[in-house]
């Protein structure tokens, strides 16, 4: 069987986790984690990266540094994954849904305006597939009204738009280092944010309300209970597997950019013939081959052809079940406006496998089936 996913190994992975070890200190924020935070800050031009034990837990810290409040909404697309949502739930926010672009599965930029309230406080666009949100008109809006812009860049490591990191372009930016992203830590994430006025009130919310993180500089002589906050803070394991793979970025990139542009280019006949529809890029934007996907016509091909996959050792899957329809979609929010693409487009979409390890003779062998099915 062709495995959908597998969590990527460069090779020092395992002889940076010996020497965490050795160096006798495995919880968070040691010489891993601030290696990875400062390498990110590097790559990305971003003012400050806080590792996390996940995307979703960067969220919810940016939920929370965004002073989200009982009844406040926030804007975002209903074609996501539930940490997108569940990150302001917890804040007790409404989340108000909108449509989705069908070129690029991401948030339609032109319908926020209309969705807007007097109680809207953040706008979360998602960066699908690591392919940008059209961003200058997302912080147009967003300044025009006084909004918070929190990006869900879980799928958009070491992606831009227009020159800009994903992730750095709003207030507060999120990634996933789970094992199914390009770089991967087992689980884990990061907070991006620019403004220093953030820095403070962030390390005592990651360090289950304490500011431990000053006493480790020397700032104060013992810590304290100062605020709410939890455990937010990776073990230097994690963070050590992490760092390995961020050394060998362009090894792991240039890697799954040969595996998406096979696809794209071996699978482009049948786009031409009206079969599928293959991933959309805008101008401006640099994906990072975190995913290729195809769109054929409806639910039942897309059911035949998943089956018909497997049958021939292939893993592929689909996603996401729109949030709005979901029994926690319709209890925690709204759909503002019309469903004209979000379920539609859901339906038809198909992801091939996609991982750092996968065989050049695999990704063809998945091509040339897909060109025998005869079932579109």
């Amino acid at each position: 069987m062709i495995d959908f996913n597998r969590p990527a190994y460069v090779g020092r992975e395992l002889e940076y986790i010996k020497d965490a070890v050795h160096r006798g200190m495995l919880c968070g924020d040691g010489e891993y984690t601030k290696r990875c935070s400062a390498w990110m800050e590097e790559r990305f031009h971003a003012g400050h990266v806080m590792l996390t034990t996940s995307c979703t837990h960067a969220l919810e810290m940016a939920a929370y540094l965004c002073e989200i409040e009982p009844g406040d909404e926030v804007i975002m697309p209903s074609y996501t994954f539930v940490s997108t949502a569940d990150a302001f739930v917890l804040r007790q926010a409404k989340i108000v849904f909108v449509d989705i672009r069908p070129d690029t599965m991401n948030m339609d930029e032109k319908l926020i305006e209309q969705a807007i309230t007097d109680r809207t406080k953040v706008i979360v666009p998602v960066h699908y597939a690591g392919v940008a949100c059209e961003m200058d008109t997302i912080m147009k809006i967003a300044r025009k009204y006084g909004l918070k812009v929190v990006e869900d860049a879980a799928q958009g490591v070491d992606a831009f738009y227009k020159g800009k990191a994903l992730g750095t372009i709003g207030d507060f930016g999120c990634y996933s280092f789970h094992e199914t992203k390009n770089y991967t830590m087992g689980e884990g994430g990061a907070l991006l944010y620019n403004d220093d006025r953030y820095q403070e009130k962030a390390e005592i919310l990651r360090e289950k309300g304490t500011d431990r993180s000053k006493f480790f500089r020397g700032q104060v002589d013992k810590y304290r209970w100062m605020d709410y906050g939890s455990s937010y803070l990776p073990s230097e394991l994690n963070a050590a597997y992490l760092f390995a793979q961020l050394e060998e970025r362009e090894k792991i990139y240039n890697k799954r950019m040969e595996i998406y542009e096979y696809y794209h280019r071996n699978l482009a006949h049948l786009a031409a013939e009206g079969k599928i529809e293959q991933p959309f890029v805008p101008e401006g934007c640099i994906h990072n081959a975190h995913m290729y996907y195809i769109k054929v016509h409806d639910m039942e091909v897309r059911t035949r052809l998943i089956r018909y996959l497997r049958e021939k050792g292939i893993c592929s899957v689909f996603h996401y079940v729109p949030l709005h329809s979901a029994p926690a979609g319709i209890k925690y929010g709204r759909f503002a406006g019309e469903d004209v693409y979000t379920t539609k487009e859901s339906e038809r979409l198909v992801r091939l496998p996609m991982f750092y390890n996968l065989d050049m003779e695999d990704v063809k062998y998945v091509t040339d089936t897909i060109d025998q099915f005869d079932g579109f």
